[in-house]
């Protein structure tokens, strides 16, 4: 068994600092090839259905005509989604170009807020507003005016968002697209530029660590510890960013808990400064030379295991305290969180 940082004293992980970064990032484990769904997601039938309302509205995309592709919108909601596919853009993407455009002035939360609803409800019949419909029906237009028109030329340095193989010709290449599908290496081609699941990674990005922070909580709740879980972009007192978990309490804060995942390099540097960080909190104020309270760093993926440096100044900066789901279960025992664990059978209150 490997001796881990947090089982020797500061001074040996002083000494024998890459040691110990090599043993961190033995443990460390990637969930990079699986995500979370989340609300709101979309599979691919419902997108097909939602394809398929747009074709008919459209005899198979060769008349592209607004009150028809709305009507499509309206009464299967996810063909909106389909439509910003088409075009390859984000919702707030979606508004700018509308409200450059002059047809109506759309909001990027607006596009935000109904291409949200639309995925919650994917096949339920919309009942806009007047007002609702106004910026809908500009929505749907402006797709529609872009994708009869395809890529305007451009210079050879540059190149269009729409000049893709479905797109670039207007109407012509979206009918040959739909009739007789799009080469593979095309398609190959466009997901290089576009990478495969962007956007959705983007939209799950909170929820990603999820397992990491339900392991602590299970961990503190089988030891009877008291905790707050802090909420996304809460404040609280004291912290210039509230930390994930706080033991006992945020008012006389004893044990300082960071929950964080990266698959990326660049993101685990960023976020083992936060740590850093919290340490130095953590010794400012101190009375006799000790810290206010102890920092532990529960950390996943595989981006912390790529910037040795990144790792080593964790590991120092939290004298050692660094977890793993691998060994998250020895997270009690080797911390300061042993001195409000409650013997079994009895209860926290007692």
């Amino acid at each position: 068994m490997p001796t881990y940082p947090f089982e020797v004293s500061f001074g040996e992980l002083q000494a024998n600092t890459d040691a110990y970064v090599d043993c961190v990032f033995s443990s460390l484990e990637s969930e990079f090839l699986v995500m979370p769904k989340g609300t709101g997601f979309v599979d691919y039938p419902l997108f097909e259905q939602g394809y398929e309302s747009l074709k008919r509205a459209t005899s198979g995309f060769c008349t592209i005509e607004t009150e028809a592709v709305y009507s499509a919108v309206v009464s299967r909601p996810v063909s909106l989604i389909v439509l910003r596919s088409m075009l390859g853009f984000t919702p707030p993407e979606w508004a700018y170009v509308t409200s450059q455009r002059g047809t109506c002035a759309v909001s990027q939360g607006f596009a935000r807020s109904w291409d949200r609803r639309v995925r919650l409800s994917p096949l339920t019949p919309l009942r806009p507003s007047a007002a609702t419909s106004e910026r809908l029906r500009a929505l749907v237009s402006t797709a529609c005016q872009m994708l009869r028109e395809g890529a305007p030329p451009v210079t050879e340095q540059n190149v269009h968002r729409l000049g893709k193989a479905d797109t670039a010709s207007g109407g012509t290449s979206l009918a040959a697209a739909a009739a007789m599908g799009v080469p593979y290496p095309m398609l190959l081609y466009e997901r290089f530029l576009g990478r495969p699941f962007a956007c959705h990674r983007d939209s799950v990005s909170e929820l990603v660590g999820g397992n990491l922070e339900l392991a602590i909580e299970d961990a503190l709740a089988k030891a009877a510890i008291s905790f707050r879980k802090t909420g996304r972009a809460e404040r609280i007192a004291g912290f210039d960013q509230a930390p994930d978990f706080i033991v006992p309490d945020e008012f006389a804060p004893r044990v300082i808990i960071e929950a964080k995942v990266t698959e990326d390099d660049g993101t685990a540097r960023d976020k083992a400064t936060r740590i850093q960080h919290l340490a130095e909190i953590a010794r400012s104020g101190g009375q006799g030379g000790e810290p206010r309270f102890e920092v532990v760093a529960c950390i996943g993926g595989r981006g912390f295991g790529v910037r040795r440096s990144d790792m080593a100044k964790i590991i120092l900066a939290t004298r050692g305290k660094v977890f793993t789901l691998r060994t998250l279960r020895m997270m009690v025992e080797n911390t300061a969180l042993c001195a409000f664990r409650c013997k079994p059978g009895r209860s926290p209150l007692t």
